[in-house]
């Protein structure tokens, strides 16, 4: 992050180039890169409405619908409780991204969060950055992506794996991917298209055999309306649940804001956003909503409960027999694969835009673009975590831990995005604003997030969470110290340790070989300051 260096009093007072205005107030004030010199460098913009809607679309299409469905019925105990959450996650996920789509239409650039925190929080200087940096890198892993595949494809194999194959399984996905983006970025590309598209395909499939049991045209299921009659029946009645299975269905839905992190290679960002977002996010939405009524007509809330991460399959073997269920299982293990493309694209250029930044440390290396024109440091940086994760937890509850582990301190980060964007209403009053979302609608979004901080503190009933047995309020504990450990990091490297050294953290623009601009902090001795 940091090279020691004297510079004499007629160097430029802050290190960096004149800033040259090319975009709003409020786009001028994030970091110390002129808006053109943020989105110089990489692949250039290749991506249109279809292949953004398709990034949105990959990114929310995963491992959550064929997965999820039953840790969440199995938390709040009935149906109509989880189909109401369903929709509930669905209406959070529309105001989350009204409120993103001003901030990405106010301030086209990659990175997502980190440019509006760093737009809405510009003191301490660096603060924000670092917390929202240490949050993504070490939580920005797809290791659950990875471990559905692994149990779709040993479901499909039809044999008993150990956990250690498993894991072998796992890693030699994340290899995969990884290998794919850093020497094949246009193979990637058009991979994560093809696996969009099987995914749909597969959804719409699921949906519409839910309506041909519903209609009573499948004989292995005598009653499926049983599910729907007292639908409310056996609902928990404490708060935890509720938030712990809303965390899963609001990662289920996550990706809305996938685009955002990659606004520097997208077409026209700002009309193409407004478009697919909406498009993408309505059709995941409803598809979402028809596949649970689906698994409902099939089996009963007690079965879904027990089917765990594979519900899809069991959907497709109690309606088609065993050999469906494998089959099931191979293209669920085909989406889960082409969701680890999708977020692995997309977080590591969120890593490429935290190195730019200098947040971290030897940002040329993470920075780097070589040699394809990909950010290969960025994929190597999301490898690692994903990696470690996958080597380190045990594969029991694993799955719904890392779920609710990635949530709580999304919810917080989210909760501060909006936070700021009321901010920058007040002070920031005539920035143009070509989206500008209804003020009540990020209020529900607001309060929705808030919900998600307070209640995974309340004691569930008998006192377990659903990741026995880990203590219920451990991942919120665990999610806290890891935006704790952010603030440390912040100030030992940007207050102690300048002030220990007696130096300060000067920038200082240093562009890579294809353009990329990159700014690294100098160590600059305190006797060199002007007067």
């Amino acid at each position: 992050m940091t090279n020691s260096l004297s510079i004499t009093p007629n160097d430029s007072k802050d290190g960096v180039q004149p800033r040259v205005s090319h975009g709003t107030g409020v786009d001028e004030g994030i970091g110390n890169l002129t808006f053109d010199q943020y989105t110089t460098g990489g692949l250039g913009r290749h991506l249109g409405v279809v292949s953004t809607t398709f990034l949105i679309v990959g990114r929310i299409i995963g491992t959550g619908i064929f997965s999820t469905p039953s840790a969440i019925v199995a938390g709040v105990g009935s149906v109509g409780a989880s189909l109401m959450l369903w929709v509930l996650g669905l209406l959070i996920s529309i105001c989350g991204l009204c409120v993103w789509l001003e901030f990405a239409c106010m301030i086209p650039r990659s990175g997502g969060e980190k440019v509006y925190l760093e737009a809405a929080y510009r003191r301490p200087k660096m603060l924000m950055t670092s917390v929202f940096a240490v949050q993504a890198i070490a939580l920005g892993f797809t290791a659950s992506g990875c471990i559905i595949f692994a149990s779709n494809i040993v479901i499909a194999a039809g044999r008993v794996a150990s956990e250690w194959e498993k894991r072998g399984i796992a890693i030699g996905v994340i290899v995969f991917v990884t290998v794919i983006h850093t020497f094949f970025p246009k193979v990637g590309v058009h991979g994560m298209n093809f696996f969009t598209v099987l995914k749909i395909v597969l959804l719409l499939f699921i949906v519409v055999t839910g309506w041909v049991v519903l209609g009573g045209g499948v004989s292995n299921v005598h009653n499926p309306h049983a599910s729907f009659r007292d639908a409310f029946a056996n609902s928990a009645q404490s708060g935890n649940p509720y938030a712990t299975a809303l965390f899963k269905v609001l990662n289920s839905y996550a990706g809305w804001s996938n685009a955002m992190y990659v606004l520097n290679e997208v077409k026209n960002p700002v009309r193409t956003i407004k478009i697919a977002g909406p498009l993408g996010l309505s059709l995941c939405g409803v598809l979402y909503l028809l596949a649970n009524v689906a698994y409902f007509s099939a089996a009963t809330p007690q079965e879904i409960a027990k089917s765990g991460t594979t519900v899809a399959a069991y959907f497709m073997g109690k309606v088609f027999g065993v050999a469906a269920k494998r089959a099931l299982s191979v293209l669920v293990a085909l989406s889960a694969l082409g969701n680890v493309m999708t977020v692995t694209f997309a977080q590591a250029r969120v890593n490429q835009e935290l190195a730019k930044e200098g947040v971290i440390p030897v940002p040329r290396f993470w920075a780097s673009n070589w040699p394809f024109g990909s950010p290969s440091a960025g994929l190597i940086l999301h490898f690692i975590p994903s990696f470690i994760v996958i080597v380190a937890i045990p594969f029991g509850n694993a799955y719904n831990f890392i779920l609710d582990l990635e949530g709580y301190p999304g919810s917080v980060i989210n909760f501060l995005v909006v936070a700021g964007l009321f901010y920058l209403r007040h002070s920031e009053p005539d920035t143009p604003r070509p989206f500008k979302v209804w003020w009540p609608i990020a209020v529900f979004y607001m309060l929705g997030q808030a919900f998600q901080l307070v209640a995974p503190f309340l004691r569930p009933p008998g006192g377990k969470g659903d990741t026995p047995p880990l203590p219920y309020w451990l991942y919120c504990v665990v999610g806290i110290a890891v935006l704790l450990a952010s603030v440390v990091y912040w100030f030992v490297w940007w207050v102690a340790a300048p002030k220990i050294g007696k130096y300060k953290l000067v920038p200082q623009n240093e562009p890579l070989a294809d353009g990329t601009n990159v700014i690294v902090y100098h160590r600059v001795s305190k006797k060199f300051e002007d007067p």
